[in-house]
């Protein structure tokens, strides 16, 4: 048989890519068509078909399948495509819950990561930040367009005081353990709603309605939020309350005009009570003021009063002294001031008329002029047997005036 590639040699080496009756010095490289060919009749092997023959009539690798080399690299291939699906992301505000066989295995926080890819490890992610909200008694609008539906059911409740109140709540929450939130328990967000009806229900139940319906919403709502929290972490749900809000509470339709009237009549009540503290307030600091002024205006003559007699017993104390002295001037002195005093302040006048037995009347209201001073006298109105006496006298009222005022800056 003629074998093509070794002749003229007719050794029996049959390796096509050797050189047959060459020497080692004299191999080139092999034929690239015949590498190709090669190729191509061994592809066609993978797949189930025949290769076809060469120039020559002879089938090279017809009946063969492919090498062992050549599934090895297709199996690498496909390993490391299959490593590279195991690659994932977990974004901000995420966390990966890692499982193996349906076992947690790990939780990642965000950033790139790698696991074992499916179906070995899988990967669930959970969104922690994320603010949830569940309502208790009633459900918001839904996307349709519907409106928000109450619901009897967990709106009713029962107080202290053996009355029914219809509450609507809202709980605000998010996922505190991703772990916990995916393996504790069935359904977390059920079990929170449950559990906000079942918290709410016991401190309705032991508050009256009264103080549910007016002033103690508040205090409801965080005494609620408390109970929840603590049952939510004996389930380990893996759930944090951020708020319980107090939507509404208010008693049933059947009787809720009676008790508006009741709130009406409180709320009255409420308002008077108001005004009556305004007014209070007003006018007790306005009395207290007054009582105040008057306090000090009374110190204020008590000390007048006390100054005053007290520089009266002084000047009596001076004045006795100097009666000791001269009894007769100071008598004179006493009188005449005193005269002083009393004729100052009036407008009658009588004169005694040297050379006279009756003393003679001035009616000086009557001879004072409209407008004029009260102390000044028109003395050409006088008669003339009177005029002389007139100024007689006002010249020794003023002499004794002028005199007191140096006695006076004497005694300073």
């Amino acid at each position: 048989m003629d074998m093509a590639w070794n002749e003229p040699g007719g050794s029996g080496n049959k390796d096509p890519w050797g050189g047959g009756g060459r020497n080692n010095n004299d191999q080139g490289p092999p034929d690239l068509d015949e590498v190709i060919k090669n190729f191509q009749n061994k592809l066609g092997g993978i797949f189930g078909k025949k290769g076809g023959g060469s120039s020559g009539g002879s089938d090279i690798g017809g009946g063969e399948g492919p090498s062992g080399g050549m599934i090895a690299g297709i199996l690498v291939v496909a390993l490391i495509v299959w490593m590279f699906t195991g690659i994932y992301i977990v974004q901000e505000g995420e966390r990966g819950v890692v499982t193996r066989f349906g076992k947690y295995i790990d939780t990642t926080m965000p950033g790139p990561h790698w696991h074992i890819p499916s179906p070995v490890d899988s990967v669930t992610k959970v969104k922690v930040d994320e603010n949830r909200a569940s309502e208790i008694g009633f459900r918001e609008k839904t996307s349709s367009g519907r409106s928000a539906s109450h619901i009897p059911k967990e709106a009713l409740m029962l107080t202290q005081d053996e009355n029914i109140v219809d509450i609507k709540f809202v709980v605000q929450y998010n996922v505190s353990d991703a772990k916990n939130y995916l393996f504790n328990v069935r359904d977390p967000d059920l079990t929170l709603q449950q559990a906000t009806e079942s918290a709410v229900r016991e401190v309705i139940g032991k508050s009256k309605m009264d103080f549910v319906l007016t002033e103690g919403q508040s205090d409801i709502a965080d005494r609620a939020e408390i109970l929840l929290q603590k049952i939510l972490d004996r389930y380990e749900t893996g759930l944090n309350v951020i708020s319980v809000n107090l939507q509404s509470a208010q008693p049933p339709q059947e009787v809720k005009h009676a008790f508006e009237d009741a709130i009406k009549a409180r709320e009255d009540q409420q308002r008077l009570i108001n005004n009556a503290e305004a007014y209070s307030n007003d006018i007790i600091p306005k009395a207290r003021g007054n009582a105040a002024r008057q306090l000090e205006e009374s110190n204020g003559y008590k000390a007048r009063v006390v100054a005053r007699a007290e520089g009266e017993a002084d000047r009596f104390s001076s004045l006795l002294t100097e009666y000791k002295r001269a009894p007769q001037v100071t008598r004179q002195r006493l009188y005449l001031e005193t005269m002083e005093e009393v004729l100052s302040n009036t407008t009658k006048v009588m004169l005694d008329v040297k050379g006279g037995n009756n003393l003679l009347y001035l009616p000086l209201d009557k001879l004072i002029p409209e407008g004029s001073s009260a102390r000044s006298i028109n003395m050409d109105a006088l008669p003339s047997s009177s005029s002389e006496p007139v100024r007689r006298t006002q010249r020794e009222i003023q002499d004794r005036r002028q005199r007191q005022s140096l006695r006076e800056r004497g005694g300073q």
